[in-house]
């Protein structure tokens, strides 16, 4: 049991017999709430004071009188009896002290007389011992939802009309409220919750009143879901492109994974305008955790995860939860390019030093350097080229021949060869060789 607040409340109360300049108080020291009595028959008012407690059979109910009296007086404390409709005697002391208490008090009310000669004056307040008790529970989980199931018990705070002891109730003002975490998720006894997280997660209950009183417990929602995600790297570059996937499913069951590698986006709009059935769009099926894929072509590619989690039911028998993921943006392959320098300096100043001939996203080609003479003096082919970067060394031509500095001048090249899109790529023309440094 917690308390929310812990306030000190002091009501006044004068009531004055035969002592018109005596004045009372009574105050209850540890209450966190007061309310006044509203009492249809009985003409005065009287203060209801609440003490939360952890259970109930712990008291921690008390009242102070205080009196501006100076000297011995008697303080006369008595409790109110429902069954006689009176106040019978309690408790009574005679002090030189201006105050007296009285502790761990039944729930009921109370009434002090302070006596000092023919001076007398009364005053009365009822209090009330209250606690909570809760319990929660998680019920009707399945892949769409779960249901949070609360309970609780606390006393009602009932007094009595002092003038025809009719039975009152004290209003609490009771609230509920469920949290995950600091973040509260429902403010009704038992909700039912969609979109299941798919790890275990703890949801704490808690019922509270306008005076404080309150108390929490804790319920634990165990997965039976899962939440398909995934990351790729790289998710675009040249043909042939080999990607990673990085496999981020939460609460998925290692052996149920299944990636769906869909073919070429604009393959799969092309049959879908000529044909009127449906278009097979699935290149491969994968089921490792985390698979590594080559796109041996130039195009635009769709990824799909499915992550599955599969769980024991109360009826023995099983309930499988699945989840999709697609890939946030397409994996593009680029498309088939050739592109040559119409001027080279192998001079050795570290600057444009060879003739590279760049390409991307080819299968095939073939790369021939002329001299002015039409003689062939650097040939390179492939046809099953792996990627620019594979194959750098083999473009380049470092300006010399034999061993020797080519000269200055003017060659011809011719490129030809076939990219990963289908395309036919060809490219042939002049370029000039400086030897000279500026």
């Amino acid at each position: 049991m917690k308390k929310k607040s812990y306030i000190t409340l002091l009501f006044s109360a004068l009531f004055f017999l035969n002592a018109p300049f005596a004045m009372a108080q009574i105050s209850a020291p540890g209450s966190v709430g007061s309310t006044p009595t509203q009492y249809p028959a009985f003409q005065e008012t009287d203060s209801i004071f609440v003490f939360c407690t952890e259970n109930e059979n712990q008291q921690l109910a008390e009242l102070q009188a205080s009196t501006d009296l100076e000297g011995t007086k008697t303080f006369l404390w008595e409790k109110y009896s429902n069954e006689t409709g009176t106040f019978e005697f309690y408790f009574s002391e005679s002090t030189e002290a201006t105050e007296s208490m009285i502790s761990a008090l039944e729930d009921g009310g109370y009434r002090a007389t302070i006596t000092q000669g023919e001076t007398t004056t009364i005053y009365r307040a009822w209090v009330f011992n209250s606690w909570y008790a809760a319990s929660a529970n998680v019920t009707d989980s399945n892949c769409e939802s779960f249901k949070l199931i609360s309970d609780f018990n606390s006393p009602e705070l009932n007094y009595y009309d002092l003038e025809d002891n009719s039975e009152l109730q004290v209003f609490k003002d009771v609230n509920v409220e469920w949290k995950e975490g600091q973040t509260t998720i429902a403010s009704v006894q038992n909700p039912q919750l969609f979109n299941p997280p798919p790890r275990d997660t703890e949801y704490t209950f808690s019922v509270y009143d306008q005076f404080g009183c309150e108390t929490t417990t804790t319920t634990t929602y165990e997965s039976i879901v899962t939440k398909a995600d995934f990351s790729v790297d790289p998710q675009n570059g040249e043909a042939p492109l080999t990607v990673t996937f990085n496999n981020q499913s939460e609460n998925g069951d290692p052996d149920q994974y299944e990636w769906f590698f869909y073919r070429d986006l604009d393959q799969i709009k092309r049959e879908s305008e000529n044909s009127d059935q449906p278009v097979d769009s699935i290149m491969i099926v994968a089921y490792d955790e985390n698979p590594v894929y080559t796109f041996e072509n130039s195009g635009t590619y769709n990824i799909k995860l499915v992550s599955k989690k599969v769980s024991a039911t109360d009826s023995n028998t099983f309930l499988t939860c699945v989840d999709t993921a697609y890939i946030e943006d397409y994996i593009v392959v680029d498309t088939s390019f050739v592109a040559v320098p119409n001027v080279f300096t192998p001079n050795g100043d570290g600057t444009n030093d060879e003739f590279i001939v760049k390409y991307w996203s080819m299968q095939s080609i073939k790369i021939s350097i002329f001299n002015r003479w039409g003689k062939r003096i650097h040939f390179w082919e492939s046809n099953n080229v792996q990627g620019f970067e594979d194959t750098y060394l083999e473009t380049v031509w470092d300006g010399r021949l034999g061993g020797r500095f080519a000269s200055p001048g003017v060659y011809y090249y011719a490129v030809e060869g076939m990219g990963r899109d289908g395309e036919k790529r060809k490219k042939h023309g002049f370029f000039h060789l400086f030897r000279g440094k500026d």
